[in-house]
């Protein structure tokens, strides 16, 4: 067994929301810059907004983007919103991972067989619920990631001077622009990410391929990251553009989604995909990983405080 042993005591609900915030934080520490990189690319194309990138750094390819970021703003631009991410995950990742399995239950009924249809019921209750809470953090993270640090031409100074801005020229929906799609893209996400990490893993076990250690955690988060960049692209790309558009931009998400297709064909609907995967598959082995030896260690810590002497 590689890592922390499994407890006989289930991890409790209380557990498993502080460890997916925490294990999300760590993987978004670990994989930010290429989150930043895929923002980047998404938004390049744009005919239109007051955040562009300077007209010399067109991005090419992951590693491309970064190397111009660093060469034009400085390696500091790669963390662009990392304050807002960690907020987001802090709040986001807390509700729709964390709370995954307590609504899988629910729907269930307790039952300990769960079918697809129930983890895809939880999946999308718990990724809608997150949007519900994280919504403004995920707002002003894409704006900070979106924003050029060359030429002096900076949107927001800080995460508060963000919150601030959005709130006093766009209002308070401003805070809340492009819920809708951020709804349906983290329904899919949770759904892709999370029933496939779920699928996977089962598998494996049943199968005895492998057993409930690291190499399983390992390889049914490679293969939920993979699935869920396919599956939620084209999704997370007119999330992306909605949020970093200009006030009357667009009139809607749909309305978003329209213009790329209508100006940029339907490979604009899988801009920055390399760097979507690379930092999805990282993130989901970084995040599940960590999320399993936290629910253990926090389970053998409360076991051994518990025991009696």
């Amino acid at each position: 067994m590689v890592g922390f042993k499994a407890t006989d005591v289930p991890p409790t609900a209380t557990v498993k929301f502080l460890g997916a915030g925490t294990a999300a934080c760590i993987a978004d520490l670990i994989t930010f810059p290429l989150d930043t990189a895929k923002v980047r690319l998404q938004i390049q194309g744009e005919s239109q907004g007051p955040v562009r990138a300077t007209a010399s750094a067109q991005y090419r390819g992951v590693m491309g983007t970064i190397l111009t970021m660093v060469r034009t703003e400085g390696p500091r631009s790669l963390y662009n919103g990392l304050v807002a991410g960690l907020q987001r995950q802090m709040s986001f990742a807390s509700v729709r991972i964390g709370l995954y399995d307590s609504v899988k239950q629910f729907y269930t009924k307790g039952s300990e067989h769960a079918s697809i249809g129930s983890r895809l019921l939880a999946g999308s209750t718990t990724g809608a619920l997150a949007v519900a809470v994280a919504q403004p953090t995920d707002v002003v993270k894409v704006r900070f990631q979106a924003q050029a640090r060359a030429g002096g031409g900076r949107r927001y100074q800080s995460t508060v001077n963000a919150y601030r801005t959005i709130a006093r020229e766009e209002g308070f929906r401003g805070l809340w622009k492009g819920t809708s799609p951020n709804v349906a893209r983290n329904a899919i996400v949770n759904c892709a990410e999370l029933v496939t990490y779920d699928l996977i893993k089962d598998a494996l076990l049943k199968a005895t391929l492998m057993t409930d250690d690291l190499p399983c955690h390992f390889t049914s988060a490679f293969g939920a990251g993979f699935c869920t960049t396919v599956i939620a692209s084209p999704v997370d790309v007119v999330k992306t553009r909605y949020m970093n558009s200009a006030l009357g931009q667009y009139s809607s998400a749909g309305h978003c989604a329209l213009t790329m297709l209508q100006k940029e064909g339907p490979r604009a609907f899988y801009k920055g995909f390399m760097p979507s995967f690379l930092r999805l598959g990282s993130w989901n082995v970084v995040m599940f990983v960590t999320y399993e030896q936290l629910k253990r260690a926090l389970m053998a810590a409360c076991t051994s405080r518990e025991a009696p002497f």
